[in-house]
């Protein structure tokens, strides 16, 4: 479908990604004619290269394990190995069957969907292709790209992405893991379930440094129990090849050799080349400035995902697309709450979060106002026969709300969505305390955790 002088798109959207897709759709049900621009495949990061594909790839980590520790539940069971063409099928089955899902429900609102790059022609058109889309409103929503440092060239063979990693077609004897962020450390758990000598490289004093340091401690003991190594608190300083591999020197000396070096030190936006600047689009070190409605500064243009610097999680840019939709479609639909979105890390344990950390609700609270509550999955029965160890952690404002719920153990991730609840509605610890969780269920624990703050513990000390 070609603009012309009658055709005129209630709303443009370059890039379909998580946010793209998800504005494309909200928008085309609220009635808005929309067209969603992408170069590559519908879905973008996130179901091709991203959180789908990765948490297949750690599935079958976990599958791998099992198999390993079968005699301790009294099964029969032996690991023989990883076949990685095999689990590629499943993987890229996984991502086949998604992707259809999507398209059909693109087709099914009407969309006008263009396959092609494309760039921002003023503020109120894109190109593609030597065809232009105009548009009453223009959503950027370009998404991101695995980031590396000066001088560290990532070659896709010894050096590589997160991207490179995921279609692998075999599993290496050691790695480097450059960063121990969300990325990092979910491919440093896949690798070691899948056999590979794992060692954790990160500048910072902690993995996962975004999340409450409780949370980061109990994750390091984990590792270090499962055989997965960890230098902290000194950064990289550069990366040799060797005769069969990579050689990584940090800056207090110290170096460390292995097959492959995963650079995985987060994503930077992509806005390069493609008009945004020559438009008057607000830019900082690549990112597109919005406001808490993702509108910037020019009145015609809005950006959501990774393209903004604000969290970049899928569902973050779910909520940016259809926020923006609703906008435009004459709805008042409220800000995100940044702190009140669900971070999950998909490791083994899983570390889930929800609310401020503690140290930042003393910043905002005061620290005598603060008052925190751990409750050990030891004391709950369902997570004792799934052979999961970790906590739950409290974040209250004294008799007020609890303002951070942060959970280390397996299948915690699941736990969230309670947690999220609890934070938005500002639930009181006697409120919570006052639910019936059934038993035996992980989320108990949750409850378990409430009953605790609530000051009538059950399966917990006083």
């Amino acid at each position: 479908m070609a603009n012309d002088a009658s055709t005129v798109f209630d709303l443009v959207i370059l890039g379909g990604g998580s946010g793209g897709y998800a504005a494309a759709l909200r928008g085309a049900q609220l009635g808005l004619d929309v067209a969603l621009i992408e170069k590559d495949k519908l879905g973008g990061t996130c179901l091709h290269r991203g959180c789908i594909p990765t948490k297949a790839l750690l599935h079958a980590g976990e599958l791998a394990d099992q198999a390993r520790e079968g005699a301790k539940y009294g099964v029969k069971s032996s690991f023989e190995g990883i076949d990685m063409a095999g689990v590629h099928k499943y993987k890229d089955g996984v991502v086949s069957g998604l992707y259809k899902g999507l398209q059909g429900l693109v087709a099914s609102r009407k969309i006008t969907y263009v396959e092609g790059e494309g760039r921002l022609s003023s503020a109120t058109s894109v190109d593609v292709d030597g065809q232009r889309y105009e548009g009453r409103h223009i959503l950027l929503a370009t998404g991101s790209v695995p980031k590396s440092l000066p001088g560290l060239e990532i070659d896709g063979n010894r050096i590589i992405s997160s991207e490179h990693a995921l279609v692998m077609d075999r599993v290496p004897e050691s790695a480097i893991v450059l960063g121990g962020g969300v990325i990092g450390v979910e491919f440093a758990s896949t690798w070691k379930s899948f056999g590979t000598d794992v060692t954790i490289v990160e500048g910072l004093p902690h993995l996962v440094p975004a999340e409450d340091e409780n949370s980061s401690k109990l994750l390091e003991r984990a590792f270090r129990k499962r055989g997965i190594s960890f230098s902290l608190g000194s950064f990289f300083e550069k990366a040799e090849y060797t005769n069969d591999g990579v050689k990584v020197s940090l800056a207090n000396g110290k170096e460390y050799e292995a097959e492959v070096l995963l650079v995985a030190i987060g994503r930077g936006p992509v806005s390069q080349g493609l008009g945004y600047e020559e438009a008057g689009v607000a830019m900082d070190r690549g990112f597109v400035l919005a406001d808490e409605y993702c509108r910037t500064n020019v009145p015609t243009i809005s950006a959501v995902g990774d393209l903004i610097p604000t969290l970049q999680l899928a569902h973050v840019g779910f909520a940016e697309g259809i926020l923006v939709a609703e906008r435009l479609a004459g709805l008042n639909p409220v800000p995100v709450d940044y702190d009140g979105v669900p971070r999950v890390t998909y490791c083994h344990p899983e570390v889930a979060s929800v609310g401020v950390t503690e140290e930042k609700a003393k910043e905002i609270y005061g620290a005598d106002k603060v008052v925190t509550l751990k409750y050990n999955l030891a004391g709950n029965g369902r997570s004792k026969i799934l052979n999961t160890t970790g906590e739950i952690k409290l974040v209250q404002v004294r008799d007020g709300a609890v303002v951070g719920v942060h959970m280390v153990g397996d299948r915690m991730g699941e736990q969230v969505g309670e947690a999220q609840l609890i934070y938005n509605w500002e639930a009181l610890p006697a409120e919570v305390a006052q639910l019936i969780h059934a038993h035996p269920t992980q989320s108990e624990a949750l409850g378990e955790a409430h009953l605790a703050l609530a000051g009538k513990p059950l399966h917990s000390h006083d």
